[in-house]
């Protein structure tokens, strides 16, 4: 304490603390304490998380129509209604908000919710209740600190984790920071609502921020490097993306640009980059500001090698090694080598057939009209507000638009969860006000490339349920009849049909501990996965391992008697996976494949009321494999199935019967309807997926 000659008192601390509220920081604010990966910056509650297993309002309040007592969780009213204590303890509270007893759980204000829920810290309230003692009942009165209906739950012996679900932290709301961290502010803003902003949003904000002329030169060096960073990720096409977004939710193709945009901070020259196909995810014109990064990038002095399908990055390519003439065994040729031009000009390419404009994917003669649809109502989600679409039945739908313009948020986190609870009723409500579905809808189909298995012991001819017919042929050989063999025996998965060693996987799995486990080929069954007896078993000369060691168009042949082997095995040859072989392990297949595998399950199932979903099918597909894949789609609208595909491929847009557009632009800048009808329609408007298509449906751009 200082006492002036004037007779006025100041207090002076050796921390850094504030007089007027109290706070106190022991320790000099560092970069680790803005840090939710460090113990000095992470928030306490949920280690930095900013989430926590927690009970969830949703769950606990099914029925926000009806007052408080009536929309609880029915177990947890019972316990409500049977205490006296509980019953004066929240009407105390109720009569402290000034809020009605009978009102609507739904019409509680923002503050009137949260007091409920999760109580007024430091307000001392007074409630009289009363208790039955022996004979008598004695009036009770209190005064309490009311911690909320959650935290009366969080002290019952039952936790009740029915009500649980992942939760945003109460503490740091979401921040993931210590409450000091999140007091630090710049702009009027803490670094968690920062981190919050898309590339977009936060350069801008380094742009428009006010400091004074001491804040400039201290924040000028940091500023200058955050600004650098910021326009590279804006450069390869990920303004969209905000600062904080999980690297677990990042796309293949998004955590690539990232990478890439470091390295195109770094300044090196004299690297070798390899890229495999940076443009998955990406709408043509952001394509074209992604190729202005690797121009520069090349310009630098390095030198870029890329695996890639895009015909605009190929355009501007110094150099084109086409391999092929097919997939699988039918390629590992170099079938042309060459600039774009001499690609387009030599007649053993097909990919160049495809660039130069002598081979193009047909469009169809006419487009489906449906009268029925699905009307999606009121989504808000991610950069949704409000939006309402309408996708038609028995057709042929594609939902667009520049990356980051919610089309995931539309069909992946809006559209599959509400068809999953109008099936559902106990499933997790769809962030949408309602969905209309006409009665001829019957079931979901999810098509993605996730893989099907991570074993070996999954094939195409187990997953396409080709092996139980297979088995059965094998079972009416002689050598099966004489030794009393059931079908059983010739599966690998069977104990007397195995590989003893392998025990049918093909392969042995070595640990390599602080590396990635190896798989190597069995040597005991060389591969072939059973034991040596059942090998004898023979029909039309093969062992029932001759047969899985088959490609599936040499399989047609065999079986092309068989009606049963025959119709997946032409699914899968029509989807473009002749060349797979029966037995190979789905786990060595890539997304396209195994995306395709699912499709062509599909395509012998009965297609009439079923919603087909898939999501940008087109990654990892030459032109010829597109083509197919189109056929294949179609099919499926033909056999009476509703097919939804979210898309960047101009050639898949322009095959669509119907055109969902999204923009005008990404991130908050997106989220809106910007076009939508054929084709056609859509390349009347001003869209940039408009640019795209004109061209192909032959219209000027």
């Amino acid at each position: 304490m200082f006492r002036s000659t004037e007779g006025t008192e100041q207090r002076f601390t050796e921390f850094l603390s504030c007089s007027e509220h109290g706070a106190l920081l022991r320790e000099t604010i560092e970069p680790r304490h803005l840090s939710f990966n460090s113990h000095k910056g992470a928030c306490p509650d949920c280690d930095g998380l900013g989430s926590k297993t927690d009970i969830d309002p949703h769950r606990l309040l099914p029925d926000p129509t009806k007052p408080l007592m009536e929309a609880l969780e029915n177990r947890v009213a019972s316990v409500f209604r049977r205490s006296a204590k509980n019953q004066g303890r929240l009407k105390s509270l109720f009569k402290q908000l000034k809020l009605p007893w009978e009102t609507p759980v739904g019409d509680y204000t923002k503050a009137q919710r949260k007091a409920v829920l999760y109580g007024l810290p430091g307000v001392e309230l007074t409630a009289k209740w009363s208790k039955r003692w022996g004979r008598t009942r004695r009036s009770i009165t209190e005064t309490f600190e009311w911690g909320g209906v959650v935290g009366v739950i969080e002290g019952w012996t039952s936790k009740m984790e029915w009500l649980k679900s992942r939760q945003i932290c109460r503490s740091c709301e979401g921040g993931r920071l210590r409450p000091e961290a999140l007091a630090i502010r710049i702009g009027g803003i803490s670094i968690s609502e920062y981190c919050g902003k898309s590339v977009q949003e936060a350069l801008e904000f380094w742009r428009t921020v006010e400091l004074n002329r001491t804040q400039l030169t201290i924040a000028s060096q940091a500023r200058s490097e955050v600004e650098r960073r910021l326009t590279f990720l804006l450069n390869v096409g990920l303004d969209y993306l905000s600062l904080d977004r999980s690297a677990a939710s990042l796309s293949g193709g998004e955590s690539q640009r990232i990478r890439l945009a470091s390295q195109l901070g770094s300044g090196l020259t004299g690297c070798l980059y390899v890229l495999d196909e940076p443009t998955i995810g990406l709408h043509p014109r952001d394509t074209r500001r992604l190729l202005d990064s690797l121009l520069e990038l090349k310009d630098l002095g390095n030198t870029l090698v890329m695996v890639e399908h895009d015909p605009d990055t190929m355009a501007i390519a110094d150099q084109i090694i086409d391999l092929g003439p097919g997939a699988g065994e039918a390629g590992g040729h170099v079938v042309a080598s060459g600039t774009p031009k001499e690609i387009q000009l030599n007649p053993d390419s097909l990919t160049g057939a495809f660039l130069s404009g002598a081979r193009s994917i047909p469009l169809p003669s006419s487009r489906r009209k449906s009268t029925e649809q699905i009307a999606l109502l009121g989504c808000d989600i991610n950069n949704l507000k409000d939006v309402d679409a309408h996708i038609p039945l028995q057709a042929f739908t594609v939902v667009t638009g520049v990356s980051g313009s919610g089309k995931s948020s539309l069909i992946m986190d809006t559209l599959i969860p509400a068809l999953k609870s109008h099936k559902n009723p106990e499933a997790a409500p769809a962030p949408c006000s309602s969905i209309e579905l006409p009665e001829s809808y019957q079931r979901l189909s999810v098509v993605d490339q996730r893989p099907i298995s991570r074993t070996p012991r999954s094939t195409p001819v187990t997953v396409c349920q080709l092996f139980d017919p297979i088995r059965t042929l094998f079972s009416r050989t002689l050598v099966a009849r004489e030794r009393g063999w059931t079908k059983a025996r010739f599966s690998f998965n069977h104990k007397l049909g195995q590989c003893p060693t392998c025990e049918g996987r093909s392969a042995i799995q070595i640990e390599m501990h602080f590396l990635s486990d190896v798989w190597v080929r069995c040597e005991t069954c060389r591969g072939r996965r059973y034991a040596e007896p059942i090998l004898d078993a023979r029909w039309k000369g093969r062992s029932i391992a001759d047969v899985l060691d088959l490609r599936v168009e040499e399989a047609l042949e065999l079986f092309e008697n068989h009606r049963r082997i025959r119709r997946p095995l032409e699914a899968l040859r029509d989807v473009g996976l002749g060349y797979l072989r029966l037995g190979q392990p789905l786990n060595t297949l890539s997304g396209g494949e195994a995306q395709r595998v699912k499709l062509s399950r599909e395509l012998v199932s009965k297609g009439e009321g079923a919603v087909y979903i898939l999501d940008e099918p087109t990654t990892g597909l030459h032109f010829a494999d597109i083509e197919k894949l189109i056929a294949v789609l179609h099919r499926l609208v033909e056999a009476g199935g509703t097919v939804i595909v979210i898309e960047h491929n101009p050639e898949i847009i322009a095959n669509a019967d119907h055109v969902i557009d999204l923009g005008p632009e990404g991130g908050l800048q997106g989220g809106r309807i910007v076009a939508e009808g054929s084709p056609e329609e859509v390349a009347l408007s001003a869209t940039p997926t408009a640019l795209a298509i004109r061209p192909i449906l032959g219209m000027q751009s």
